[in-house]
């Protein structure tokens, strides 16, 4: 049983991350045409990439959505993680799940529904400012159960004991609350730049014609000719970029579960 749940595991690991190994060796592949197995190797596509403007400027753009949204997100999801986490009121499940909703819906059901709302509705302009709402409306989800999570740890005592000391709330808020949130919120906003990031059905509703974050910028040019290979190389970027944050963001919650302890 132990072999048959190991050799599970692996075929799981090789199905998922094969083709993320094969995308990070072509981006070295001399050969246009990807032949397998790669023949020799050349760092000619990433000089290309480093140097391609659509490329720099999709980035650019992923880059300020991603760090907008997570602001957003840590802003609201850590006010709705406090009222709901703190105080108790009618309504307050439904409240939560409201909030939880947007990351389980299907992104095509999102990206309609907003881009209709922002055009229809508010007779906004789509641009780079609505897409930034748009990724907050899931990056918050994120943020929001990474500090629902630490405040269920805490609990009150700590909090209270330095309000009987004769703390107010803010110095209490500052020098109890917040040291023993900070991991919690630094691994919250690095899964929703992540989240953000890699974001493209959304994205495709709710950013401007004519703008592209890199993820779009990789699919409009997959097929065209002689793009391929800065694709790759393109892909391969986003591979580590959107891996890193998630490697520090376990590291951080892993580090709530043991006490303080990287």
């Amino acid at each position: 049983m132990r072999k048959l749940l190991w050799t599970a595991l692996g075929l799981g690991l090789a199905v998922i991350y094969f083709p993320l190994v094969v995308v990070l060796l072509n981006s070295f592949n001399a050969d246009t045409t990807f032949g397998w197995p790669p023949s020799s190797f050349t760092l000619e596509w990433w000089k290309r990439a480093a140097s391609n403007d659509g490329a720099l400027h999709a980035l650019w753009t992923s880059v300020q959505a991603g760090l907008a949204a997570t602001a957003i997100a840590l802003l609201l999801g850590t006010m709705a993680a406090f009222a709901l986490q703190r105080y108790r009121f009618f309504g307050r499940n439904p409240v939560s799940l409201l909030i939880i909703l947007p990351i389980a819906l299907p992104g095509i059901v999102t990206g309609i529904a907003l881009n209709n709302a922002f055009r229809t509705i508010l007779g906004i302009n789509l641009g780079l400012l609505t897409a930034i709402i748009a990724h907050a409306t899931f990056c918050i989800v994120v943020v929001f159960n990474n500090v629902v999570a630490r405040l269920r740890r805490m609990g009150g005592s700590l909090e209270e004991a330095s309000m009987d000391l004769g703390a107010t709330g803010f110095t209490t808020f500052r020098l109890v609350t917040f040291p023993m949130l900070r991991s919690a919120l630094l691994a919250g906003g690095l899964l929703a730049f992540a989240l953000s990031f890699d974001e493209i059905i959304v994205t495709t509703f709710t950013l401007g014609t004519g703008m592209e974050t890199l993820p779009i910028w990789i699919y409009n040019n997959l097929f065209r000719p002689n793009q391929a290979p800065i694709v790759n190389v393109v892909a391969a970027v986003l591979i580590v970029v959107s891996t890193v944050p998630v490697y520090l963001a376990q590291r951080l919650s892993g580090d709530t579960a043991s006490g303080g302890r990287l």
